[in-house]
């Protein structure tokens, strides 16, 4: 059964607007009486039966609800450093597929691409529609949220204080994350990644002003797309649910 999410708590009744709208009219081409599954902003899941059907609006009413959850135990963001080319777009895919929570995207010092303010948000707007396709597909209860664009010392400023927040770096690591994990017992992570040509010293020392904590995971280099998706994979089976009940 193909599944929306609607931006406001679950009623009766409901009517999805817009894109979503028009795909179930003239894409699926679903007619009344069709029925879909309709995920409100707090995860709750519904099927529901269509009613009323045109191009920008679809009408809907509440059949049951359905005792579905998909989410971790635990939250784990991900501050990606924009990589080159579209290799954003694949990290956002994939993190999302994985089960990251909210993600970050980071003008770092060394990232080689820079974007204008109309630009950027272009690519928010674009990196959240993938992220929304993301979580239909692999049947999420939640879309994670893609951050606007930014620097690291206002992401760092901006976190609650429980965060534990991870680094990511070649240079010298304090420990390993293996061991970093086998001490951290929180409900919230978030690992930091740099770009292809890695952090700056400023941005290292920032770190350390923060208490972020650097860690590697093994001995070789990694790309940024690689070192990304390896280390909220090795979080989220250590942690979550990646390594199932």
């Amino acid at each position: 059964m193909r599944r929306f999410f609607i931006p406001n708590p679950l009623t009766s009744e409901l009517i999805i607007n817009g894109e979503d709208a028009h795909h179930i009219s003239r894409v699926l081409r679903m007619r009344p009486s069709d029925k879909i599954l309709v995920i409100d902003p707090e995860g709750k899941v519904a099927v529901t039966e269509i009613f009323c059907i045109t191009e920008n609006q679809v009408s809907c009413k509440v059949c049951e609800i359905v005792s579905e959850y998909s989410e971790s135990p635990i939250k784990v963001n991900l501050a990606q450093c924009l990589p080159k080319s579209d290799k954003m777009d694949y990290i956002v895919q994939k993190a999302v597929e994985l089960g990251v929570t909210n993600i970050y995207p980071i003008a770092a010092e060394r990232s080689v691409v820079k974007y204008d303010k109309n630009k950027q948000t272009a690519r928010q707007e674009r990196w959240q529609k993938i992220a929304v396709e993301a979580s239909k597909q692999c049947r999420r209860s939640i879309v994670p949220k893609v951050e606007p664009i930014q620097d690291i010392a206002s992401m760092l400023s901006a976190l609650d204080e429980k965060t534990v927040v991870i680094m990511l770096y070649e240079g010298i690591a304090q420990q390993g994350l293996k061991n970093l994990l086998a001490e951290c017992h929180a409900k919230e992570y978030l690992i930091l990644i740099g770009p292809e040509g890695g952090f700056s010293s400023d941005e290292v020392k920032l770190c350390e002003q923060h208490k972020v904590h650097t860690v590697s995971i093994g001995p070789r280099i990694l790309r940024t797309e690689t070192a990304s998706l390896a280390a909220v994979s090795i979080v989220l089976y250590d942690k979550g649910d990646l390594g199932g009940s």
